[in-house]
């Protein structure tokens, strides 16, 4: 029988080590004669089996860690794409060199965390420099919440706030589809901002930018976005040697993928 660990994919793509046909662990009946049974015997299918736990828990923590996945199948491979812009929301030159896109969704807590470390590091030494710009496409996957915080935005963006009214969504962020993010909350938001109250709210009431949420979000479907947050760099997905989207990395993994498009 083997009992040898071998490879077998997590249900978001990851290896996961597993035991293939592992016995229970029952000790053999001492012999009747003779010496006594060597306990030592144990040690090495019981460390086998503590070693798979570990490294199977490590690969998937380390996974889960970097993105919110979405069921749907992993991208296979990492070729660049067009990314249509229009009339998404960009910060910095709209000339710069390098064209950074996030697509994200704001209840995503890696979005969060993307936006906290990841994000202030790329505006301050690339995009406020003229060496990149940064783009945003709603990828609404999460619930009927990411739905109204992502037409609350664009209704925001109808009053020049797009980008502040991003950045305090994020800042008040709290569980998933639990109410964070209704209707009501969102149209206080608007009045934390200085919006005009009842222009933002006539249109998060009439569901003005749903459709272009929607769509928008189909969209990156197409191109091979599954997860968030996503980022592509000049049209390439900031991925791992799988093909897969490293999420919310630590900053220093997206600066090293930038210099390599300002070479």
């Amino acid at each position: 029988m083997d009992t040898e660990p071998r490879l077998a994919d997590a249900p978001d793509g990851e290896p996961i080590v597993i035991l293939a046909d592992a016995p229970n662990p029952v000790p053999p009946t001492p012999p009747s004669s003779g010496g006594g049974f060597d306990k030592s015997k144990l040690i090495l299918p019981g460390a086998i089996l503590l070693a798979a736990v570990m490294i199977s828990g490590s690969v998937l923590f380390a996974r889960l860690s970097a993105g919110t996945p979405n069921p749907a199948g992993q991208p296979k491979s990492n070729k660049p794409v067009n990314i249509e812009i229009g009339n998404s929301p960009v910060l910095g030159d709209k000339n710069a060199p390098v064209t950074i896109v996030e697509f994200g969704d704001y209840q995503c807590p890696f979005c969060k965390r993307y936006f906290e470390t990841v994000k202030s590091s790329i505006l301050n030494e690339y995009v406020n420099t003229g060496k990149a710009k940064f783009v945003w496409k709603d990828y609404a996957f999460l619930g009927q919440e990411s739905l109204w915080a992502a037409q609350a935005a664009r209704c925001a963006g109808d009053q020049g706030k797009f980008w502040e009214y991003h950045d305090y969504l994020y800042s008040h962020q709290g569980g998933e589809n639990v109410g964070a993010f209704s209707k009501s909350n969102l149209k206080k938001f608007a009045t934390a901002l200085g919006l005009n109250a009842g222009t933002f709210n006539t249109c998060l009431d009439t569901d003005k930018h749903l459709s272009a949420v929607q769509q928008e979000t189909q969209y990156s479907s197409s191109i091979g976005v599954n997860g968030t947050p996503a980022t592509y760099i000049n049209g390439r997905l900031a991925a791992d040697g799988q093909g897969n989207s490293i999420g919310a990395a630590p900053y220093p993994v997206f600066k090293a993928l930038i210099d390599v498009e300002l070479q």
